[in-house]
């Protein structure tokens, strides 16, 4: 059996750092954590897509507390994902088959490793929600939904405001939060963490164990990573940054981040000391350093943890390379293209520069397409025959065209 760590110093860490609430308080769950007690805690991720950085926000905190000793477990929603969390969405969502929802968590085990430690004893748990939810009854049904009142589950903002643009809110969107205290009740966890965009769902768990088993659950929400305008880096948004980018994909998009956000991605992101933080930050706040460098550090950071240091540093060098000297990067992929394309709107679309013709036409007119180099801003400008020509699309995207 593992040694529960107290060290007082660590838990303040864990309960203060990236940290937006705890529930019913942080002096409550400081003194559970304090007094040695094991916990069982768990974090559940509905798998509608891939797994990004935002993601693992949550599950540094899972390892945290993990490295003081608790049973951790993270629940795979296999069933849950098929409803579709409809958490801060102004439609319904689209309901997965459960062979998307199977394919979609993959490689999840793989990419969780790189933050949670799966060979740590106790080892990490992987449960799946459909396991038990598929084995409820009807009367089963009736029963959990017994203990929630309408009144409450309309309190949520995003059923308020499609009440008020005169949406539709479907009974299944309703029952999401049932079914996910119902996870709390069957793995009887101690407490849950997820992002605050989470906390009604989380709530609902706490509830449900309350009634049913008279227990305390104690809930920890993160912050969550926003643009500058405040929403939040995800799927919806189509702003996040994959686990599974490349290395030098992963890079470059971190140093296209806003300057504004380059401490929140190193207080949530990085496993880089709260004290080397502070001077980080007092050191932009004085303009004592070129915020360029100290992006470069943040990207090489995040790029260490999933891809290893190496990859990190031959991905800081591409990026210089690249970016600073103007230089072509040393691997460009090549495409053989079926037909010649008439334009080169045409031709971004044709190698997969491009997502739509509407996307390369508005990308070449505002100077973001070279044809070997050179700018090109008309989008119904003709290829030239000229088979081993680079096409690039930004300062990241380019591609060699084959014969």
């Amino acid at each position: 059996m593992s040694k529960i760590i107290t060290d007082k110093e660590k838990i303040n860490e864990i309960l203060t750092r990236g940290v937006a609430n705890i529930y019913p308080s942080r002096e409550a769950l400081e003194k559970i954590l304090l007094s040695g007690k094991k916990l069982r805690i768990y974090n559940g991720i509905d798998p509608t897509g891939k797994l990004h950085i935002g993601h693992a926000v949550v599950l540094k905190k899972l390892r945290q507390f993990q490295d003081l000793g608790h049973e951790v477990i993270v629940l795979i929603g296999d069933f849950t994902a098929r409803i579709g969390d409809p958490t801060d969405k102004l439609a319904t969502r689209k309901k997965l088959t459960k062979e998307e929802v199977k394919r979609n968590s993959s490689d999840y085990k793989k990419l969780i490793g790189k933050i949670v430690d799966l060979k740590k004893r106790p080892k990490v748990r992987f449960l799946h929600n459909e396991k038990w939810t598929n084995k409820l009854k009807p009367v089963d049904m009736l029963e959990l939904a017994s203990y929630f009142t309408v009144a409450r589950l309309l309190e949520r903002d995003m059923f308020q405001n499609r009440l008020r643009e005169g949406k539709e809110i479907y009974v299944h969107e309703f029952l999401y939060p049932i079914f996910q205290a119902y996870d709390s009740i069957t793995m009887d966890v101690d407490m849950e963490i997820g992002g605050n965009d989470q906390t009604f769902n989380m709530l609902a768990g706490r509830t449900l164990l309350k009634k049913l088993k008279n227990k305390e659950k104690f809930v920890l929400t993160t912050k969550l990573l926003t643009d500058p305008g405040g929403k939040k880096i995800g799927k919806t948004e189509g702003n996040m940054i994959n686990l599974d980018e490349t290395a030098g994909n992963m890079y470059g998009k971190i140093m296209s981040i806003p300057d504004s956000l380059i401490i929140d991605y190193f207080t949530l992101c990085t496993w880089v000391s709260n004290e080397e933080i502070k001077k980080i930050k007092h050191a932009l706040d004085t303009h004592a350093v070129n915020p360029r460098d100290v992006k470069m550090r943040l990207a090489k950071e995040i790029v260490a943890l999933y891809h290893g240091k190496n990859k990190a540093k031959q991905a800081e060098r591409a990026f210089v390379k690249v970016f600073q000297k103007h230089e072509l990067p040393e691997i460009i992929p090549e495409v053989k293209l079926e037909t010649w394309p008439n334009t080169l709107a045409q031709a971004l679309v044709a190698t997969k520069l491009a997502a739509s013709m509407n996307d390369a036409r508005k990308t070449i007119a505002q100077g973001g397409v070279k044809i070997d180099g050179l700018v090109e801003k008309n989008p119904n400008a003709p290829l030239p025959q000229k088979p081993g020509m680079i096409l690039s699309r930004g300062k990241r995207l380019f591609c060699r065209i084959k014969e």
